[in-house]
């Protein structure tokens, strides 16, 4: 359970940990990106001193270098943010359990308006153990709306990164700036996480990641960066171990430290293309699935900055949620894939019953846009809303993993979208950038465009990328509500205003080794009042 916060009111009612080294040259970027793992000791440990009068007390062997994880935070409130860390003094232990002893440990946690931490505008303890792979998620309350702030952890003399957080605007009040990116499938096996080091050194308000986490693969690559253990993982265990590999990447835990992120899965952080209970690519009965699937959420849920209202329960984990900053922004964060029908043939797509939300998210949706009052409504997202049709002339073929097989469901929300005020549609998935226009009928290109939809390309899936597929040329001559393609690898930085919302398509050239330079291969704007883009040069 959280610890309890110290009241904000009175940041000195417990001491700092200790201070930073005098006339260190090192930079927090440098710190976090070059040695995550080693700044609470380097920079902090050496003037640590005694211990704080909320100290956890060793109990057993003494526990060193728990934080190889790194540190995160996760979905702002305008009084809060949910912090976390795993403590895995050896992350990839066969067990699972990341090295750490067979008992209770007891966390202690502190968070500031300084990153000296001078002074304290919270604290507490949290206890974690085994049963959660010693993972830990603190809840804040009490904190000041649109302000940042820095965090740690400590267990015994062992003091985590520094990671910083901001937590969001009262809702309803005058929000002049919201900026934000979104990103989605990062391979560990295909590249370097280049894109997640230029990430971090962007200024944002929050990260929104829009899926695959992880992969489940034993795939081992061909850069040095080979799936453990090297085969395709089902326990709990082996889940914890793969989200374990790649939270040990110091990019990925520099962006993490840099802001909060609203995450939600799609199917690698449990196996390719499920369904509900249904495995996608193995014939096996629906509770044998279900025990795989309750060991994958369990394990993401125990990496991820989540709140408790999110904790699994078996197989089921509670993942959509709505995050609203000021009078300016609500982000409806959706789950494509637990509540959804099985995939079927193109012939069958058109059944009025299937459903890829499910009825409970499906009404939480449809009373969350009517009653918005936000400028932009937002729905971050899985996989591909907008039609997209891959076979030239008169034959059809659609995705059977996206949208398009669920197109009677699809067609009402865009229809509940057109009368709600700017909707934008944020899509992972598909390893490419597009900008599609959202029309009121995808088969008359002269219908009316509705709302927009920004797919953002793979952090690292699918290697180094190009410009364009060949078969991209069919796509853009097919769906002409598709204005835009490009398969370079990166992320998509947002800057959205009453008036405007700018999306920058930021890409790298390889990943296939690190130190790629980030450039902005394209730039689109969408007016408020008028849905679809205008590009940008």
């Amino acid at each position: 359970m959280p610890g309890t916060p110290v009241s904000p009111a009175s940041p000195e009612a417990s001491e700092p940990f200790g201070h930073p080294v005098a006339g260190s040259a090192t930079t927090r970027r440098q710190a976090l990106v070059g040695g995550a793992v080693t700044l609470g000791a380097a920079a902090l440990g050496g003037a640590l001193g005694a211990p704080s009068a909320f100290a956890a007390v060793p109990r057993g062997p003494v526990i060193t270098e728990p934080f190889s994880l790194g540190v995160a935070s996760g979905d702002p409130r305008h009084d809060g943010v949910v912090l976390w860390t795993r403590l895995a003094p050896d992350p990839l232990a066969e067990d699972g359990l990341g090295g750490m002893p067979d008992r209770t440990v007891e966390v202690e946690w502190q968070v500031s308006h300084r990153e000296d931490f001078s002074t304290l505008a919270a604290s507490g303890t949290v206890e974690t153990g085994p049963e959660q792979a010693h993972s830990v998620h603190v809840e804040l309350e009490h904190l000041r709306p649109r302000a940042d702030y820095f965090y740690r952890f400590r267990v015994g003399n062992e003091i985590s990164p520094v990671g910083r957080t901001r937590t969001a605007p009262v809702p309803g009040t005058r929000l002049d700036r919201f900026a934000f990116a979104f990103a989605s499938c990062q391979s560990y096996t295909h590249g370097h996480y280049t894109a997640q080091a230029h990430l971090a050194d962007e200024d944002l308000d929050l990260v929104a990641f829009l899926g695959d986490y992880i992969y489940e693969t034993g795939d081992q690559g061909e850069i040095g960066r080979g799936h453990f253990p090297g085969r395709e993982v089902r326990s709990l265990a082996e889940y914890r171990i793969r989200h374990a590999q790649y939270k040990t990447d110091h990019n990925l835990q520099a962006a993490h430290a840099a802001f909060p992120w609203a995450v939600v899965f799609d199917d690698h952080e449990l196996e390719n293309n499920w369904a509900d209970d249904t495995s996608y690519g193995e014939d096996v009965p629906p509770e044998e699935f279900l025990l795989r699937r309750e060991h994958a959420l369990k394990s993401y849920y125990e990496h991820m900055p989540l709140r408790a209202a999110q904790r699994p329960a078996g197989p089921d984990l509670h993942l959509y949620r709505r995050l609203t900053f000021g009078n300016l922004v609500d982000m409806h964060l959706l789950d494509t894939r637990q509540y959804r029908d099985a995939q079927v043939e193109d012939s069958e797509r058109d059944d009025p019953e299937r459903t890829l939300l499910g009825a409970d998210q499906r009404r939480w949706l449809s009373r969350g846009l009517a009653d918005s009052t936000a400028t932009w409504n937002v729905l971050a997202q899985q996989v591909f809303f907008s039609q997209r049709d891959f076979a030239e002339g008169a034959a059809t073929n659609f995705s059977n993993d996206a949208w398009d097989n669920y197109r009677v469901e699809r067609d009402g929300v865009r229809d509940e979208l057109a009368g709600v005020s700017n909707p934008v549609v944020l899509t992972g998935d598909v390893h490419a950038n597009y900008v599609v226009d959202v029309k009121a009928d995808f088969d008359d290109e002269y219908s009316a465009t509705v709302a927009t939809e920004l797919v953002g390309t793979s952090f690292t899936s699918g290697r180094d990328g190009v410009e364009q597929n060949p078969g991209d040329a069919v796509q853009l001559a097919e769906n002409p509500h598709i204005r835009f393609i490009n398969r370079n690898r990166g992320y998509v930085r947002n800057t959205v205003t009453p008036t405007e919302w700018t999306a920058d398509y930021r890409v790298v050239d390889y990943v296939s080794e690190p130190g790629a330079p980030i450039r902005d291969r394209a730039r689109f704007v969408i007016d408020s009042g008028s849905p679809g883009v205008r590009p940008q040069k």
